[in-house]
């Protein structure tokens, strides 16, 4: 698979059901783009509370609690993550590039750590760059984060990734595991050379506690009834793109073609002939 440069910033986040496979298509974007990243709010968390940051700090305290990060908290990060790789800035500080997005969020304090001036008041800039590129895993999830979001730094692509849940079901239920390793077979597809026996060390395979039918089907109804409110905001502001497929080698050809039709690099022209 030849890697394919970039025109310009691709910045995109990637919605689809539990199991769909969105870190297949993730890993496989990036080995076609290497100038993407990815970028998870959900590492970056973790990352804080094991550097024991003050925003790590208050996480923690607030998970033990058994209450949810803040979005404030989430935002944070983001900014922090993306202002360290240099794609964007504070314009009141320093300029940048030569796009700019005022932002309007609402004054944070989160125990003893206030959300700074940057993310309440400051105009940010963005890099345009194609190096500049990422895919955000983990955030937004609600319309409400992905307005807040849009402050700070535009996406300018929406992948919802559908595959019929039926078909979610099927490749879960017959999904074994060597717990040991961590590798993963599955009967329908990448079968185990012996049946119910890891390839490399012929222990037996098991099966995930949570991979059972009932619990997978109200985990998608739960994303489906979450996730409406999100991509009917991306829709109407004309950044959301369907792909339809019951498996991720049918998807990954169709994200391909539509990503470098909106960030790769045109071809160039050929004149004249032979």
């Amino acid at each position: 698979m030849a890697a394919q440069n970039l025109s310009r910033a691709a910045r995109i986040i990637l919605v689809g059901a539990p199991g769909v496979g969105k870190g297949t298509q993730t890993e496989r974007l990036m080995n076609k783009f290497p100038e993407l990243s990815s970028i998870s709010s959900g590492d970056l968390l973790r990352k804080n509370v094991r550097e024991g940051t003050p925003l790590g700090i208050q996480a923690e305290s607030k998970m033990k609690a058994g209450a949810l990060v803040p979005d404030s908290m989430i935002l944070r990060l983001i900014v922090n993550e993306l202002s360290m790789r240099g794609w964007i800035r504070d314009s009141t500080l320093r300029p940048y590039a030569v796009y700019a997005s005022p932002v309007a969020v609402e004054e944070h304090t989160v125990d003893s750590v206030s959300i700074p001036s940057a993310i309440k008041t400051a105009k940010y800039t963005y890099s345009d760059r194609p190096e500049a590129s990422f895919i955000l895993d983990g955030f937004p999830r609600t319309a409400t984060q992905a307005v807040q979001l849009n402050d700070i730094v535009p996406i300018n692509m929406v992948v919802s990734i559908n595959t019929p849940s039926e078909i979610i079901i099927d490749r879960i239920c017959n999904r074994w595991v060597h717990a040991p390793s961590g590798r993963v077979y599955n009967t329908t597809f990448n079968a185990p050379k012996v049946e119910g026996k890891d390839d490399i060390t012929g222990e037996p395979l098991t099966r995930r506690a949570d991979d059972d039918p009932e619990v997978w089907k109200q985990r998608l109804r739960s994303f489906k009834e979450n996730n409406e409110p999100l991509l009917e905001h991306y829709d109407k502001a004309g950044l959301l793109w369907t792909v339809n497929g019951d498996s991720s080698d049918e998807i990954t050809p169709q994200i391909f073609k539509e990503f470098g039709k909106r960030f790769g690099i045109p071809a160039p022209e050929v004149v004249g002939g032979l």
